[in-house]
Parts: C-alpha cells; sequence; structure tokens
C-alpha cells in the first residue's frame, strides 16, 4: 500500500509526498529529518489518501505539486477553516468539504 499524503507546516505551507509507511515517515518530519519541513515544525497531518499501485500514488503525488493539482488540493482536499493556501500571502477562496474523490481514493 502506498500513502500519498499533505503536512499542514508551521508557516502555513504546505508540504505533499509519498511513501510505504506513512506513520514512519510522520515521525522522520516530526524529528527534522526532512529537509523542507525540519525548518517548519511542528507539521500536520491534513489529508492522505491510499493507492494499491505504487505508480498510481506517484502520479498523484506529482499532479498535487502541479498548479493543477495545487489548485484541486486547495479547493477539495484542505480542511475549510479559513487556512492560509500554500504560502503566507494567500488566502482560502471558497469552502469545500474533502471531495469524494478524496474518499474514493483510499479504496484505489
Amino acid at each position: 500500500m502506498q500513502f500519498v499524503y499533505i503536512l499542514k507546516c508551521s508557516d502555513k505551507t504546505y508540504y505533499t509526498g509519498c511513501t510505504e509507511d506513512l506513520e514512519a515517515r510522520l515521525k522522520r518530519h516530526q524529528s527534522g529529518y526532512v529537509e523542507y519541513t525540519k525548518i517548519r515544525l511542528p507539521v500536520e497531518l491534513i489529508f492522505y489518501c491510499s493507492f494499491k499501485q505504487k505508480s498510481m500514488a506517484f502520479e498523484f503525488e506529482k499532479y498535487l505539486k502541479t498548479g493543477s493539482g495545487i489548485a484541486f488540493r486547495n479547493k477539495h482536499l484542505l480542511p475549510s477553516i479559513g487556512t492560509s493556501l500554500g504560502s503566507p500571502d494567500e488566502e482560502k477562496k471558497g469552502s469545500e468539504d474533502k471531495s469524494s474523490f478524496a474518499k474514493a481514493s483510499e479504496d484505489k
């Protein structure tokens, strides 16, 4: 099983990653072993989904890092409690719940 996940960092930016062992990867983030997040602690897991096929997980992670993927993330995957969208100066537009796509992806 492969997981794609999104972390919210202390500076209100987001980190998107992919791993086989979500619990161990989160511990590495929280312990400062990951370059991007080590200066942005603490981090909070705000989304994850699972895939049976590693290639599908990598594809989804790659998509989430594109312009349209970031827009998708902001609209459908982030909590709608007035969170920032990836940088401190961006504002949240809309207040959508997690999409049915995110829930359905967990079954793949």
